[in-house]
């Protein structure tokens, strides 16, 4: 890589503008894009592309960077946290498939932005190939945001993904106020579901257990400022989904994850109860309390 190298951040909502000013204060020439926007020119430039979108977005915006025809040695970082539906693809899965010259990562882990943007530590991982990994940690990297590499990408991105559809089931726990023993539960057993669900899909098991899995869970379905738990627990409060959705700051991916985990489940025969009761709740089938009824009901069966 060029020193410095140029970088441009494709969406500047919460975490694209948390992610551009880490890497201003680290001294980095940064470019930041709006889809409002409209003119890509930077991305031909650039030797490290961020692309914080929503996955909604993705397939567009990666269509106009395809047309750019960027270098072969341009590093993407996809902080995208959601599946296409219709394809049920990753955001990195759509980034590789229409720019398979770039060396694509991942970045995921327990980063309420918030928190990172007053300088409080943290940490996260970036996961895909090793040497691009490793370059992206040299340059994200600083004593308060750790960053690790993993050369799991697969594994990393579900991590991210899957602990959103937790996280709303968490955020309507609390919001009926029904304690704390019974959301560590839906986090340990929503792990369990995770680790199900990313190891059919090709992550490994171990990354389930580090920062883009667990630690990201445990931020989600613990922090009112994490977006899905908010979804969750406004809904428990009594709010449509369409009401919730409407007055929320930003984007709850969770909300769309939950309808195409649930289909990619039913086609796969995976069994995924937490999730199929927050698709539930979400399509208005059923109510929070009687999501969390039908979760307690379910036959005892062996831990492991």
């Amino acid at each position: 890589m060029l020193d410095p190298p140029s970088i441009t951040i494709l969406g500047l909502g919460a975490w694209g503008k948390t992610l551009y000013g880490l890497l201003e204060q680290q001294g980095y020439p940064v470019v930041g894009w709006r889809r409002s926007q409209g003119n890509l020119a930077t991305v031909a430039s650039a030797k490290l592309i961020v692309a914080a979108l929503p996955i909604k977005a993705v397939r567009a915006v990666a269509e106009q960077v395809a047309a750019l025809n960027p270098s072969p040695d341009t590093i993407l970082l996809s902080a995208t946290k959601g599946l296409e539906p219709g394809t049920t693809q990753t955001a990195a899965d759509i980034w590789q498939s229409l720019l398979p010259q770039l060396r694509v990562v991942v970045l995921s882990g327990p980063n309420i932005s918030v928190e990172i943007e007053q300088g409080l530590p943290a940490a996260t991982v970036v996961g895909g190939d090793e040497s691009a990994a490793a370059e992206v940690q040299q340059i994200l990297g600083s004593p308060a945001f750790r960053v690790y590499t993993n050369p799991d990408r697969r594994g990393v991105e579900l991590g991210g993904i899957l602990k959103n559809v937790m996280a709303i089931a968490c955020g309507a726990n609390d919001g009926l106020k029904l304690g704390v023993n019974s959301r560590a539960a839906l986090i340990t057993r929503g792990l369990v579901e995770m680790i199900r669900v990313g190891t059919h899909w090709g992550g490994q098991v171990a990354t389930f257990y580090g920062l883009s899995g667990l630690g990201d869970l445990l931020a989600t379905c613990t922090s009112p400022l994490s977006r899905n738990y908010q979804v969750g627990w406004h809904l428990a409060q009594g709010k449509s989904l369409e009401q919730v959705l409407d007055e929320l700051v930003g984007t709850a991916e969770g909300v769309n994850t939950a309808k195409v985990l649930y289909a990619y489940a039913q086609d796969k025969q995976l069994a995924v109860p937490i999730t199929q009761e927050v698709y539930a709740v979400i399509l208005g089938q059923h109510s929070p309390t009687q999501a969390i009824a039908n979760l307690l009901e379910r036959p005892f069966k062996p831990e492991l």
